[in-house]
């Protein structure tokens, strides 16, 4: 059993699409990044490869490849499965937290959920993801960005 934790935050700017989980949320404003600027994707990338010993999303993907501008965070997440199951590992547990202000994301969590949960090839109940507000506090708090943290729990494959 290995454990894997991932940290994401991206400032929110105008002109881009919110996206978090995979999934499109209606917002004045969206993340900015080199790629879709997913931070819980990005947090999830970073859990997996952490447990796997296998560095940082930035290692894999870095921004200064042209190739990953505006790149889907889920094509980099089914990437990074493959790389799970290519090194025999399965994916046991995977708990989630995004901490925003604004918007009110607790009705897509389920779809984020589904969503993750089908490009990493596991049962719905395997994913979790959980909000909490930025009470106000720094830039979370003031709606200038978004962050995640997600912490994963792999096991070698009996074979």
């Amino acid at each position: 059993m290995r454990i894997g934790l991932g940290y994401d935050i991206h400032p929110l700017g105008s002109g881009r699409k919110l996206i978090l989980g995979g999934v499109e949320i209606p917002h004045t404003q969206g993340l900015v990044g080199h790629s879709d600027a997913d931070a819980l994707v990005h947090a999830v990338c970073d859990a997996l490869l952490g447990a796997m010993g296998e560095g940082d999303l930035g290692k894999h993907y870095p921004s200064s490849e042209p190739r990953f501008k505006n790149i889907s965070s889920l094509v980099l997440l089914e990437e990074i499965a493959g790389l799970l199951g290519k090194k025999r590992f399965r994916l046991v547990n995977l708990d989630t937290v995004i901490t925003a202000q604004a918007p009110r994301l607790s009705p897509h969590l389920a779809d984020m959920q589904d969503r993750m949960a089908k490009v990493l090839g596991v049962n719905r109940n395997v994913v979790n993801v959980k909000v909490k507000s930025g009470e106000g506090l720094d830039a979370i708090g003031r709606e200038e960005a978004i962050a995640a943290q997600a912490i994963c729990l792999i096991e070698a494959s009996k074979i």
